[in-house]
């Protein structure tokens, strides 16, 4: 069976924002590049499952309410 092309579309910029987080500030809290932040938001790197369940636990949400394999709603509607 093939492997899963579909992007992984997460809502990192938009919580990180929300909180008034940097990219730097993100990074050091999760212990990783500060570009690679920016590669996760833009949909260029996939995290590794430990690193979306540490980012989930970052935000304090559960790790479907960071990322989906459907793009999510745009703020502010439904």
């Amino acid at each position: 069976m093939p492997a899963d092309t579909s992007p992984l579309h997460n809502r990192i910029a938009v919580l990180r924002v929300d909180r008034g987080i940097s990219r730097r500030e993100l990074a050091q809290a999760l212990r990783i590049h500060y570009q690679t932040v920016g590669y996760l938001e833009r949909g260029e790197y996939s995290p590794s499952l430990l690193l979306a369940l540490q980012i989930a636990e970052f935000f304090e949400l559960p790790v479907e309410a960071v990322f989906s394999r459907s793009p999510f709603p745009p703020v502010g509607r439904g």
